[in-house]
């Protein structure tokens, strides 16, 4: 008998997990493709290697034997085709593997709007280990790059912003929006965060467009110009963080049936019963509550794997994640977000928001205004513990009920100031 073999396309969180939950579950044939990395890394950490905080080694969870003693395959090889007929795959030395279940993880890629001078030399985003690996080059420590320039209002971008200010690299920052991250937060959270990044001496523009990317006669980036004001800034570097897209390319030619991702129902499984997608990659045929079809989010990815597991090992589990939940780093400001908390207040919702007059703690809460039902929170500056506030969305419980509760799910009393009293005085009021 053939022993079954299950091929992962992709070492992120979403395919690593997957193998670990397999392996746990089975004895079978696991192996997982990269051409990114020999090894699996903490993709979330990357910024800390270039800021100087951690090394290359220190983002690798796992030691380098624990693969082979859990009798996980890896490659380092870039897949060129999938033949879903004949369940195998080619890579790019001209090898053909087989394969019972197929899982594709192979995570997103920056996304460029095709911008005139975008694929010149000192233009780069910001998503892999080469991107790193360029970014050292592109801006080292020896201050050859005088100023960059970074386009797009998102996660990534502050996260590159606040690792070029580590080297005392001049930034601009280009958002096209009214606030930054302004299609996520409201408006009250938005304006504390842009705040924020200019006390970081960060030259933010908003409702500014990218028109072009200049380039001198060896090709590589010497200035922007600004699309509604003509105006050309000099820099060194431009990082492109307008978002990221699933990466597709070893799928154009299949049957496998796409859209913006690779699309799923909720088992994960593709329009093949034995091909799966989980992930950055993956789009959910049906929607989850109010999430998005593709969720480029840590721990959903995690989440997947586990889920795609249990399937593939006899014991079939649709994608339940629960209740939304995110988590980001605005330079020294912790943001957490659970439920739903709009850009713009909904029919039937209200928002109450409170900030602290040092500028770095706020807290937005959404509720429903015909019930009094609690519907998210946000929180900058002030970690809660997950357990807590994912009860009170479980519990179904009231803005009442939450407010007078609050110092239940403050993580961090020892070493934060008390802030519950003065944010219930508030609730109090305003409503």
């Amino acid at each position: 008998m053939v022993q079954e073999h299950v091929i992962i396309i992709g070492n992120g969180i979403a395919g690593v997990t997957a193998a670990r939950h397999i392996r746990k579950l089975s004895d079978k044939r696991i192996t997982i493709i990269s051409s990114e990395s020999e090894y699996f890394f903490s993709r979330t950490a990357l910024m800390y290697v270039y800021m100087g905080h951690m090394k290359w080694n220190h983002l690798k969870p796992y030691e380098d034997q624990f693969w082979k003693k859990n009798r996980i395959n890896l490659l380092k090889a870039y897949v060129t085709e999938i033949s879903p007929e004949d369940k195998s795959i080619k890579l790019e030395d001209g090898r053909h593997l087989q394969y019972t279940d197929l899982i594709i993880a192979t995570g997103s890629e920056p996304q460029k709007f095709g911008w005139k001078g975008q694929e010149a030399h000192g233009v780069q985003g910001l998503y892999s280990k080469q991107d790193l690996e360029l970014l050292e080059k592109n801006a080292p420590h020896n201050r050859a790059c005088k100023r960059a320039i970074i386009v797009g209002g998102g996660l990534i971008g502050i996260e590159l912003a606040e690792m070029l200010s580590t080297r005392d690299i001049p930034v601009t920052f280009l958002v096209r929006e009214k606030h930054f991250w302004n299609n996520v937060l409201p408006k009250h959270d938005a304006q504390l965060i842009d705040e924020h990044i200019k006390k970081h001496q960060i030259d933010l523009r908003l409702k500014i467009n990218l028109d072009e990317i200049l380039t001198d006669e060896n090709g590589k980036v010497r200035a922007v110009k600004i699309k509604e004001t003509g105006e050309t800034i000099q820099c060194d570097l431009v990082g492109l963080t307008t978002g990221v897209k699933p990466r597709l390319e070893m799928l154009s030619q299949t049957s496998i049936e796409t859209n913006r991702g690779v699309l799923v129902n909720p088992y994960l499984k593709t329009n093949y019963d034995n091909i799966y997608a989980i992930g950055d990659c993956a789009e959910h045929r049906e929607a989850i509550q109010n999430r998005p079809s593709i969720e480029a989010v840590w721990y959903t990815g995690k989440m997947m794997g586990e889920t795609v597991a249990q399937t593939i090992c006899g014991k079939p589990m649709t994608y339940n994640p629960g209740h939304w939940f995110n988590s980001a780093k605005f330079f020294d400001i912790e943001y957490q977000t659970y439920g739903w908390v709009y850009p713009t207040e909904i029919e039937n919702h209200k928002q109450l928001h409170w900030s602290h007059s040092d500028g770095t703690k706020a807290m937005t809460v959404n509720f429903n205004k015909e019930n009094d039902k609690f519907v998210g929170i946000n929180t900058f500056g002030i970690r809660l513990r997950h357990e807590v506030v994912n009860g009170w969305l479980e519990q179904n419980k009231t803005i009442l009920e939450v407010m007078k509760n609050l110092k239940q799910a403050n993580f961090d009393p020892e070493f934060y100031q008390s802030h519950e009293k003065d944010i219930f005085k508030s609730y109090q009021k305003h409503l």
